[in-house]
């Protein structure tokens, strides 16, 4: 028997059925979506051209999400069409081994989930940031005026009020610092108050334009000082971090992921939830790979039902292992697991299970 044929045969095969149940699922959320939008898109009078671009970058952001589910299934499919055509039995009598049936579908699967890494991290990212700017100038939904009543911390001691920022001229204005005792973070010891900050890119520091800096001494006591300008050379944002720290995390790609992790780690902050996120983009992409470990020996096994009942558990331990994903994100969320630990979980108990299924099915 040529191997090589019968693996182009598989991996032709599955690919297909990967690319319909991708499609097929695609279309269907977003018939499912503009129906539930339909009612924004007459009232703001959205033009056509920008209902058909929100839902080109609509389009990854589904894809990543049903991704594993349409793997799964397209093994149900490739695998019951070789049987009916008899076609898995002959390669079974040809001395075909499990694992050896497995390989072309693992090879795709690994490939796939490869593929994803790069999807999730930078092509995602970068259509649901423009999908929020459609659904906020467009559709006026989930409006957030970027710039505006700023508040972050800068560092542990450090807090941070902007009324305005301009991002063309890197300047902030009506701008707050607070200074925070270190032994007692309670407790305000100083407070510096400009019209506006600018930034000095030679340099690389900010400066302070009309300048009130008030010094709390006591409870009861403080003492002020003015400036014209002051320079400021402590603080650790730059202009660029500034708009960056308002961006939601479905918007972040990696890169800005782990500055924003960075920073905030700088600041004090607790990180756990960026940092699950962050993890979560790598384990999330190989659930591709798992799903094809699951779904190819069940989809072979059938000493139990037939193609409705493999139909009915491939989709039910899809959504198991979905489910069990954002069940032990919810764990680590709150700090009960590592956030390496946390996003890697399912995969791990679902490689364990999909171990365990194969040495079943070769019984």
């Amino acid at each position: 028997m040529n191997l090589k044929l019968v693996d182009k045969y598989l991996v032709r095969q599955f690919v297909l059925s990967i690319f319909f149940g991708i499609m097929t699922f695609t279309l269907i959320f977003i018939v499912i979506d503009m129906m539930e939008n339909l009612d924004d898109f007459i009232d703001q009078n959205v033009p056509k051209e920008i209902i058909f671009q929100y839902y080109v970058y609509f389009v990854p952001e589904i894809i990543r999400l049903i991704t594993p589910v349409a793997i799964l299934l397209a093994c149900l499919f490739t695998v019951g069409k070789l049987n009916n055509y008899s076609e898995l039995t002959a390669l079974k009598s040809s001395g075909m081994s499990l694992f050896r049936f497995m390989m072309p579908f693992l090879i795709v699967g690994f490939i796939l989930s490869l593929v994803a890494i790069y999807f999730t991290a930078w092509v995602v990212p970068y259509s649901n940031k423009q999908k929020v700017y459609i659904e906020q100038f467009h559709m006026k939904k989930n409006l957030v005026y970027a710039g505006t009543n700023l508040f972050f911390q800068d560092s542990q001691d450090k807090i941070i009020n902007i009324s305005y920022f301009d991002e063309y001229s890197k300047s902030a204005s009506r701008t707050g610092i607070l200074f925070l005792d270190k032994s007692e973070m309670t407790h305000v010891r100083k407070k510096i108050e400009c019209e506006q900050l600018k930034w000095d890119p030679v340099k690389n520091e900010w400066i302070a334009v009309k300048v009130i800096e008030r010094t709390f001494l006591s409870d009861s006591t403080d003492s002020v000082k003015g400036y014209d300008t002051l320079r400021i050379n402590y603080l650790n944002f730059k202009p660029e971090d500034i708009l960056l720290k308002q961006k939601r995390v479905e918007e972040l790609n990696i890169t800005e992921l782990v500055q924003v992790i960075n920073d905030q780690k700088k600041s004090g902050n607790d990180v756990t939830k960026l940092l699950i996120d962050l993890h979560s983009i790598f384990s999330f992409s190989f659930a591709s790979f798992i799903v094809v470990l699951f779904g190819v020996p069940l989809s072979v096994d059938r000493r139990r039902g037939g193609m409705a009942f493999q139909f009915g558990a491939n989709l039910f331990f899809t959504f198991i292992y979905l489910g069990f994903m954002k069940i032990s994100q919810s764990f680590g969320k709150n700090g009960l697991l590592d956030p390496l630990l946390t996003a890697w979980f399912a995969n791990m108990v679902f490689l364990a299970l999909a171990v365990i299924n194969i040495l079943r099915v070769r019984k």
